[in-house]
């Protein structure tokens, strides 16, 4: 946080405080002016990153820079290390292998869609199932435009997360974006853990 520059009036009052004050070290060198000017800014570090300047054409020879701090969860999902057998892994995501179950969640609020998704993940490992399907839609467009933003597609947004977390990382080893044959972007495929 950087300091302010004190205004008159305050450095007025500041020295008449300093003025009246009885000092604790008196050997010690004392000027109340010391304390009314601030520190010299401290040099800026370099961003790691460069932002291009917005210009009304961009040339083509340098191509443009967006930064983007947090990525899609379409891209978050799709970075993710693979973990389960490659050959699988491809055949799945090219639609080839048939999900053993589905969980439709569309039009479930998001405290139905939780316990509905962490009771239909075990009872699946549990029977044995690897591959399962989930829908979440790809959410809708929202007409509220109220002051607090809603996010799109919200429940896509948060099967990621929750098969992420505790009980269920333990069971999940793979979640992938569908095939569009088995729902595209509104749909996960789940590979889950062989049941030991």
């Amino acid at each position: 946080m950087t300091r302010r520059k004190l205004r008159p009036d305050e450095e007025e009052l500041w020295r008449k405080v300093a003025d009246k004050t009885e000092r604790l070290h008196p050997n010690k060198p004392f000027h109340p002016d010391d304390f009314v000017t601030t520190p010299p800014p401290k040099p800026r570090a370099k961003p790691a990153f460069k932002i291009a300047p917005v210009t009304g054409r961009q040339s083509s020879s340098k191509p443009s820079t967006s930064v983007n701090l947090t990525p899609s969860i379409v891209d978050q999902v799709a970075t993710q290390p693979v973990q389960m057998d490659r050959k699988a892994f491809t055949q799945m995501k090219r639609g080839k292998l048939k999900p053993e179950g589905k969980l439709d969640l569309h039009g479930m609020t998001l405290d139905r869609a939780h316990p509905a998704l962490t009771r239909f993940i075990l009872s699946a490992q549990s029977q044995g199932k690897r591959l399962v399907l989930v829908v979440t839609g790809k959410g809708k467009n929202r007409d509220d435009d109220g002051p607090i933003p809603v996010r799109f597609g919200v429940l896509r947004h948060q099967v990621p997360q929750w098969l992420s977390m505790p009980p269920l990382s333990s069971v999940v080893l793979q979640v992938s974006q569908a095939n569009v044959r088995h729902g595209g972007g509104g749909a996960y495929y789940v590979y889950l853990r062989r049941l030991r």
